[in-house]
């Protein structure tokens, strides 16, 4: 990482070093430098990251008195036209607007930009910057033996959030995190662009990534903790607890506002240990027998999803996916009674106090985070992507819109890749939490294992987030019901 523009700083996590940017708003009037050259921006795609990524810029570029252009490129018949015109924006022909803009943000989905990259990359001038939100066509040209070409800069900023999260954070004046990878460098503006990019969509911390990395990562932890594993959670545990003889509400609050309130806020300000370090007695032992029956069984699941990830498999199963959307649209996440039931727990909380935080979902839930979090550092990631993509994402920008609307809210505010996953392997973690996780802690002997504890209540995770917090968004989400 490095820049003429922004000053790049360095900090010690768990014993290595790593470099970032200090965001926030302060740095706007260094955006016209950071952008020098750039008189367009084409925004190329109007899906998740689409309206809230051109939405900031617009606003962030305006604020710093730049005469940049932002424009938004849509297929011809797109039904997001006139949503993208209300919004004041110019809108043209995806390729015409590549063609006539020096830095091109192609934030389309996935699948699609898989299949229709040459065309896209054909269209740009020499000398154009190319910006990606995802690290999905990194691998699925390596997967397919192709390259990017060499006559553009290839930049990543990938919001560490889903779009409405990246537009609600900035709007109330903070901001989500972004990791920044630079991939190519034609003119030597690459860095000064990517990094410019991410504090003009708002973020207050940016830090270092590779595509390689950062799509392992991300797609890995969309399957995993982010939002295939709490939606699991959540559902088994309801089950349980209404099948053991309590009121549907209740047992809503005990599987699902004690996650997504409760325990999440409580996450998000000081982090996992400290969220419930203050469990004792029978409450701490049910953490704690919950959590050792958990991880081994999420740690299972997650290795394949990274393996799948790893190998190109998931990769061509969401451009396959893609294929079929227009005969199968994606089926809802919220068919079951228990989304019912939250909707009305859900309009009577003003009248109730929060919930007490349940030790059963506290402990599946650390579980999984934990060991997403140890997967991903034996295969290499920097912490900051670990905490960013297993924790800070989940509590600070996910869970919220889990909590304000259900899990539909938070699933389908997301890219089609995300989506997708979320779908695919929900139901595998489901499956290992009723088959292995729930068994072993009905079991006799439980599933106690004092050195998995004894290395929870003491691993580098706490203190790399504890040093993290420092730079987190001033204030919480407020998602509107």
């Amino acid at each position: 990482m490095r820049s003429s523009t922004f000053t790049i700083e360095t900090v010690e996590l768990a014993g290595t070093t790593e470099h970032f940017v200090q965001g926030g708003a302060d740095l706007f009037p260094l955006l016209p430098q950071a952008f020098d050259g750039v008189a367009r921006i084409g925004v190329i795609g109007w899906g998740s990251q689409g309206p809230a990524q051109a939405c900031n810029l617009r606003d962030s570029l305006r604020a710093a008195g730049s005469d940049t252009v932002v424009e938004i490129g849509l297929r011809a018949g797109s039904p997001s036209r006139a949503e993208a015109e209300a919004l004041g924006f110019p809108v043209g022909d995806m390729i015409d607007v590549i063609g006539r803009s020096d830095m091109v943000l192609l934030l389309i989905a996935d699948a699609a930009l898989a299949e229709g990259w040459a065309e896209l990359f054909a269209a740009m001038r020499p000398g154009t910057t190319a910006g990606l939100s995802h690290g999905f066509l990194q691998a699925w040209l390596d997967a397919s033996g192709a390259a990017f070409p060499e006559h553009v800069s290839i930049i990543a900023v990938c919001p560490k959030g889903m779009g409405p999260s990246v537009r609600r954070l900035y709007e109330q004046g903070s901001g989500i995190n972004c990791s920044v990878a630079v991939h190519h460098d034609v003119d030597g503006r690459a860095w000064d662009r990517a990094l410019g990019w991410a504090i003009a969509i708002g973020a207050p911390y940016v830090f270092e990534t590779t595509l390689r990395s950062e799509v392992r990562s991300d797609v890995f932890g969309e399957r995993g903790v982010l939002l295939g594993a709490p939606h699991a959670i959540v559902e088994s545990l309801y089950r349980r607890y209404t099948g053991l003889g309590e009121a549907p509400a209740a047992a809503f609050t005990r599987s699902t506002e004690s996650l997504t309130g409760t325990l999440a806020r409580a996450i998000s300000r000081i982090g996992i240990r400290g969220a419930v370090d203050h469990l004792s007695g029978d409450e701490r032992r049910q953490f704690e027998d919950a959590y050792c029956a958990a991880y081994p069984a999420m740690l299972s699941v997650l290795a394949e999803i990274y393996d799948e990830v790893a190998s190109g498999n998931e990769l061509r199963s969401v451009v396959l996916a893609g294929r079929r959307l227009a005969r199968f649209p994606l089926p809802t996440v919220e068919g079951t009674g228990m989304w019912q039931v939250g909707a009305v727990v859900r309009s009577q909380r003003a009248e109730a106090e929060p919930p007490a935080l349940d030790p059963m979902s506290a402990g599946m839930f650390c579980a999984a985070m934990m060991a997403q979090v140890d997967l991903l550092r034996e295969h290499g990631h920097r912490w900051s992507e670990i905490a960013n993509e297993s924790v800070i994402e989940i509590v600070d920008s996910l869970i919220p819109f889990m909590h304000a609307r259900g899990v539909a809210s938070m699933i389908d505010g997301c890219s089609t890749t995300a989506r997708l996953g979320a779908r695919k392997w929900a139901p595998r973690f489901e499956a290992m939490i009723e088959q292995a996780v729930l068994p072993a802690v009905d079991s006799p002997g439980g599933a106690r294992d004092d050195d998995l504890l004894k290395r929870f209540w003491s691993h580098p995770v706490h203190e790399v987030l504890e040093t993290l917090l420092a730079y987190r968004p001033p204030v919480d989400i407020a998602v509107p019901a």
